[in-house]
């Protein structure tokens, strides 16, 4: 009969287990990414944990600039992906990226919605200008690259002064977004593809060109504390199976 663990072996054990805990955490791979990506790239998290056992995502969506200013007080991200090219500029002049990492690896286009029940004629910019038209929901343009891009195009069509007035400010796209689906505005400002994930409750009136492309960048962070899994989920959103995804979501080639 063989005797029973001894103290000491069974604190051994427990340290072990509690180690092996440690490292199981240590293969997490924290991704902060743009608002609008969160469908899409929760979808594409079962196949990239399948294709890497040990490696578990953890997400965290907001506006570029609230995820960018995350990341320079230190937040522990390993990949940062940007719903436009100045936040990752930022990001890159800031050093906060691993050199060589940064990609384009999709592209969006604005649009302009108005609840899907909305009679009011709203065809473009210009109906903005109408009296019935009282709310306009938009991305804070301080923090939000949706909210910038909308302003940009506002202020090109000499719109902007008759617009500001009526604008209710969103955290983020999905803020607005929300905004407009449940009918508490007459307009909003989102990307195409998050009118698509609403469109039994939005419908988009126009698309709105942009100064610049709308093309999302991704990159590894410089303090990644999982460096290399996050260049492995760099080059898989990049891959068919991760563009393919994100197709399905409205995405378009970078």
């Amino acid at each position: 009969m063989s005797a029973s663990p001894s103290p000491v072996l069974r604190g051994l054990a427990s340290l072990l287990l509690s180690l092996a805990g440690v490292a199981a955490s240590a293969a997490d791979l924290t991704v902060s990414a743009a608002a609008s990506l969160s469908n899409a790239f929760r979808e594409l998290a079962p196949a990239f944990e399948a294709q890497h056992p040990g490696t578990r995502l953890q997400f965290n969506f907001a506006a570029s600039d609230a995820l960018l200013a995350q990341i320079s007080k230190g937040a522990p991200v390993d990949v940062f992906a940007s719903a436009d090219q100045e936040t990752m500029d930022k990001a890159e002049a800031q050093k906060l990226l691993q050199a060589g990492s940064r990609r384009n690896f999709v592209s969006n286009s604005l649009v302009l919605v108005v609840p899907a029940a909305s009679a009011l004629a709203v065809s473009g910019l210009a109906d903005l200008q109408k009296p019935e038209v009282t709310r306009i929901a938009i991305g804070k343009p301080e923090g939000v690259p949706a909210g910038r891009y909308a302003k940009g195009a506002l202020e090109a069509a000499k719109l902007w002064s008759v617009v500001e007035p009526k604008a209710i400010y969103a955290v983020n796209v999905r803020q607005a977004l929300d905004y407009v689906a449940r009918a508490e505005v007459e307009a909003g400002f989102v990307y195409a593809t998050d009118a698509a994930i609403q469109k039994d409750k939005v419908k988009v009136v126009a698309t709105i060109p942009t100064e610049t492309a709308i093309a999302y960048p991704i990159a590894a962070v410089t303090a990644a504390p999982n460096a290399e899994a996050a260049r492995k989920f760099i080059d898989y959103v990049a891959s068919p199976a991760g563009q393919a995804v994100l197709a399905r979501y409205g995405f378009l080639k970078p």
